[in-house]
């Protein structure tokens, strides 16, 4: 096929091809009949064989005509579309997304976003991943992941990081502790108690909030034991291992041999936050954050 020929003519073709009448056919494109007539004569040119033979009472597809009517519907459905795909990769519709997320993000309304998300987006390639917080920002500053969901970290450079919305904390008991008969507990009361807490590594400024809320009530807690998942901590401060402070949607996998508290007289809380590159302009992760935001954030309920 000469590279001369234009979509145009594929379209002014097929319009005929399939009415077999000039006229009909320059109506249904919206022309004037005698230009259309021009333009199927300059494809005729360029396909060097007549597409149609023209008689005083009608139009017919020549052979050549018939299997180029065929061939031109292919091409002009396959830019349609390819039309279609490079418009719904601008929209973010379609591609491949790594999100990173924490643990505990996922005993939030995290886990029904997501839902929405595929929902919303079928055709995106969603590849989700636990990691810390001290992870994910890794993750995403060595181009592994492109969106993190957080708790805690603060600002880091090379990285966009906005709170998605904040909750209180709660103390941890074991349900056969003494204090877990107290409807309220004074923070005070758990100073001279072992503490089983999160890993200082999966978020230094995670594990300083958690410290302050018993330093706010006058001690800085006796760390007997580290463990990396919230459901483990539950279990050891069930097992007697000592006591617990955690964010409140930690609650949600509650054990009989627990008890929650709420940390009252405190300011601190813990945020949820959504993180990404600095210049990041890729239409998926703008669907993805603003659909975060939306369902999630403080500022979008």
């Amino acid at each position: 096929m000469n590279q001369d020929i234009e979509l145009r003519h594929l379209r002014y073709f097929v319009a005929v091809g399939e009415e077999l009448h000039f006229g009909r056919a320059a109506n249904r494109l919206h022309l004037a009949q005698p230009p259309l007539s021009q333009q199927i004569r300059k494809l005729e040119e360029i396909v060097g064989y007549a597409l149609f033979t023209r008689t005083s009472r009608a139009v017919k597809l020549t052979s050549a005509g018939e299997i180029f009517l065929e061939r031109a519907r292919r091409t002009l459905r396959k830019v349609q579309e390819d039309l279609e795909e490079a418009r719904s990769i601008g929209r973010g519709e379609v591609g491949f997304l790594r999100v990173g997320f924490i643990g505990s993000s996922m005993l939030t309304a995290l886990p029904g976003m997501l839902g929405r998300y595929r929902h919303q987006y079928p055709k995106v390639n969603l590849q989700l991943s636990e990691f810390h917080t001290s992870g994910i920002i890794q993750q995403l500053l060595d181009g592994a992941m492109d969106v993190g969901v957080m708790r805690d970290s603060g600002p880091t450079d090379g990285l966009v990081v906005e709170p998605l919305f904040s909750e209180s904390f709660v103390w941890v008991v074991p349900s056969r502790h003494p204090l877990a008969k107290r409807k309220t507990l004074n923070g005070a009361e758990l100073r001279d108690e072992p503490f089983v807490m999160p890993p200082v590594i999966a978020s230094r400024r995670a594990y300083d909030r958690l410290v302050s809320l018993c330093e706010e009530s006058g001690f800085r807690p006796q760390v007997v034991q580290v463990a990396p998942q919230w459901l483990t901590i539950l279990r050891l401060v069930g097992a007697g291992i000592g006591v617990s402070v955690a964010p409140a949607c930690v609650q949600r996998i509650a054990t009989p041999d627990v008890v929650f508290r709420s940390v009252r007289g405190t300011k601190t809380r813990s945020d949820i936050e959504l993180a990404y590159r600095k210049g990041e302009d890729r239409a998926i992760v703008k669907t993805f954050c603003d659909l975060a935001r939306s369902l999630l954030s403080d500022k979008g309920k």
